[in-house]
Formats: C-alpha cells, structure tokens, sequence
C-alpha cells in the first residue's frame, strides 16, 4: 500500500517527544516528530524551500532516505504520475481521476492475493478502510473513551475508503493539517489491515476457528450438556482495601446471588460456567473463547513495531477459562491432551507458564503488563492450529479483574499509552491532548469504576 509523507518537521513548543522510535518501520511516516510529519502546507508544494532542505537533512541523519524514496515512488506509481506538479492537476481532474482509482484497486488487489471481480476486490480493499475506522473507534469507545471529543475522525476522512482519494487529500491544500494527517493515518492502518487480511487467508484462519469451536464440543466439552449450553453462577469475592486484591471467593448460584448485599470491599461477578468430564467427575470452568480481531491484531502490530503479522500475532486463537481449584486447572490440562487423542491428533503444549502458586511469576516482555499476575498459560498445538490457553483458577481471575496495577482494564490503558501507540495514532500538536496525564486520569477512573461499582 502506497502512502504519502508529510513535509519537514515543524515542531510546535508544547509537543512532548516521542516515547520511542518508531526506526525504518511504516510507523515512522505518522510519527509527528520525525521528517515524515504532517506540516500546515502539503508535500510537495514547494520542492526547493528551506523546509524541503530540512527534510533533507533529517531524512539523512535519521537514515530514512530509502524510506523516503521507497514512498515517493509508490505514491507516483499508484497515481501514475512522474512529478509532484500533476498531482494538482489530478486533483481537478475528475475523469482522470475515476480512471486511477479503478486502475489502483486492480493493483492492490494484485498485491494482496486478492482473487475475484473487480467488485470484489474493490468490496475487500474498502473492508481494509472499515478496519482503519475500527482501530480509531475502539480507542475513541473504549481505552480513550472520556477524551472522545479530542480524537474524533474528521467527517470527510471517516467517510472515504478510495485509497487513491486518502492520497490526493493528503497533498491537497484545501484541507486542514488534522484532516490530512488523518488520511496518511488511515492508509498506514488500510496497509495493516490488508498485510493482516492476507495473512488469515494463506492461514485459512477462518476454517481453522470454525474447527477449534468442534474440537471443544465434540471431545472436551461433556456430552451431558448441549452446544452453547451455560449455567449461571456468580463468584462472592472479598478485597483487601490496599491493593484490592480477592482474598476471599465463594461459588454462588443465581438464587443465592439475588439475595446477596454487598459490603464494602465486595464484589459479585457473572460466571457462565460449561463442564468437562475427568472420570466421572464433571468439573464445571468458564470459558471463553475468542479469535482476535482484525482491529486488536493491528494495534498488536503497532505495539511491537512489526509490520509482519507472521512475527507479531502469534495468539490469533485463544481460550480463557477459569476453575474453582489450582488442581482443577491441572486436570483441564490433562483433558485437554487426552481429549485431542480422542480426536486422532497429537497435542504438544509450548511455552508453559505456571504462576498460580502465587509465588512464582511470569516473565513478560509485552509493555504495560504486571509479572504478578498468576495464571496458567501455554500454547497447544495440534490439528494444524496452535491456540494460546490462558487458565485462571476463581481467585486469580478476580485479581485479573479487578486487583490494583494488575487488572485487564489498567492493562489496556497502559499498553496502549506506554507503547507508544497513542502519541503516534494522535499526537498531541494536532489533537491538543495530554497522554501522559490522560493516561494517569484513565486508569484513576478504571480504578475507581472497580471498587465503587
């Protein structure tokens, strides 16, 4: 995917630096403190300036010179151009116009094994503009939710999904800074988005999602319930005030729950719980399964700095599940093996980690996570998949949930700060927010949000 370059730095005095460099990677042509920075007048307008000479200077102190020719030239290539000057012209040039955009999508959907009619390979590539939306919305709904007004799309950019008509935006002088910073974004993502489309395609993700959901109901999960079967239970949980983590839990049915008042320092928490059968025991376990979306999987991307999504997204499938016991969790592991022997194919188990003893503690090089988490984790392989389990007994779970600097709430917010990912998705000399005090002021909130409601 071509993408578009912004003029010379222009620092403005308030800009805090960025947390970390974002080197030789796609990443470096948003970063707004770098020499691909979105300026207030578009590329290209004046070659021979004193800012293009900046640019110069700084694309050679920072060994981005290829980078740069490498984007020049595919801008010129998708456009079908040779100079910056046609580009406005091209612009004006509605008929042309229309000709490129047909042309470009042909060449992309080449580019990205995309195979079909030209509607279908213009229907696919626009899903990539619906991906980009997706990225900018989960942060805008959810992590970044109390800042909503400070990132919302610009109207004009959210509705257009021509990647032809993202370029032209960015060198056209009639929008504002904000708005083609915003069409450079959403090309970068529209990029990641198709590497990641490609990538579950030649995986043939799909089919090996749809065929992990029949391992578990045809060999793990018992023959005593039906698909999609859940019992409602809720977990009573007692907190410590300091950090708030469970120093207490009790299974509850729903009965029980509804004549439950709660006291300070408690919590009453939803389980929807399925049974496997070890023996003739039936164990009861939450669990949820998921396959990650195609927004989380580019913002995993942009947290690792990987542009490859064979490198980076190693946890497409996952299950999450939660026992009553430590014991329990071992013999679900147990199962879980003798279950793919039912099912004719061997299962390995990789990269265990076990830290439910409370004791022990997990080595993670992902930002933003805490080491004193307990939990089972491991990845199984068999049937051509490899999934990633993640398996909490009741007690550890909760502090999962709800336990102070551990929680998946402050996880979120710290990995999407501390990476990087917001200063370069929205940085502070267009979108006037503070990140580090919107981070501080976020995971208050979550916090309070957990011990108060």
């Amino acid at each position: 995917m071509p993408f578009a370059f912004g003029c010379v730095l222009c620092k403005n005095p308030y800009t805090k630096a960025m947390p970390r460099n974002w080197g030789n990677t796609i990443y470096s042509l948003l970063d707004q403190e770098g020499p691909f920075a979105t300026a207030s007048t578009p590329p290209g307008a004046a070659l021979f300036s004193r800012l293009a000479r900046r640019r110069a200077v700084e694309l050679r102190r920072q060994n981005l010179v290829a980078k740069y020719r490498a984007s020049r030239n595919q801008v010129f290539e998708l456009l079908n151009i040779t100079s910056y000057p046609e580009i406005k012209a091209l612009i004006k040039d509605k008929i042309r116009r229309q000709e490129i955009n047909r042309r470009a999508y042909l060449l992309l959907g080449n580019m990205f094994g995309i195979h079909g009619s030209e509607r279908e390979i213009v229907s696919r590539v626009d899903g990539y503009s619906q991906t980009a939306d997706s990225v900018i919305r989960y942060l805008n709904n959810r992590v970044l939710a109390r800042f909503a007004p400070f990132i919302e799309i610009t109207n004009e950019i959210d509705i257009t999904s021509s990647p032809v008509d993202l370029l032209l935006i960015m060198f056209d002088d009639r929008y504002h800074k904000k708005a083609r910073f915003e069409a450079k974004r959403k090309l970068v993502l529209m990029s990641l988005a198709g590497s990641i489309d490609q990538r579950e395609r030649e995986t043939d993700i799909e089919a090996k999602f749809a065929e992990f959901l029949h391992f578990l109901n045809s060999f793990v999960w018992s023959p005593e319930i039906r698909i999609g079967e859940l019992d409602l239970f809720y977990l009573l949980s007692r907190h410590e005030p300091e950090k708030f983590s469970c120093t207490d839990v009790r299974v509850l049915t729903e009965a029980e729950a509804a004549g439950v008042s709660l006291l300070p320092g408690q919590k009453l928490t939803l389980i929807k719980r399925r049974r496997f059968r070890a023996g003739t025991q039936e164990v009861p376990i939450y669990v949820s399964v998921r396959k990650k979306a195609p927004e989380a999987k580019v913002l995993k991307l942009i947290r690792k700095g990987e542009e490859n999504p064979a490198v980076a997204v190693d946890d497409e499938l996952g299950l999450l599940g939660v026992l009553d016991t430590a014991a329990e969790v071992k013999l679900f592991q147990k199962h879980l093996t003798e279950s793919a022997i039912r099912a004719n194919s061997f299962m390995t188990l990789e990269d265990i980690s076990d830290t439910l003893d409370g004791i022990s503690s997990h080595s993670s090089s992902n930002i933003g996570s805490s080491t004193a988490t307990p939990m089972m984790k491991f990845f199984a392989r068999m049937g051509g998949m490899r999934v990633e389990f993640i398996v909490h007994t009741n007690k550890t779970y909760l502090d999962y949930i709800y336990k102070k600097d551990v929680s998946h709430d402050e996880y979120e917010v710290k990995r999407i700060f501390d990476s990087g990912v917001t200063e370069l998705l929205f940085p502070r000399e267009i979108y006037h927010l503070d990140m580090e005090g919107a981070r501080n002021q976020l995971i208050r909130w979550f916090r309070q949000r957990i011990e108060d409601y």
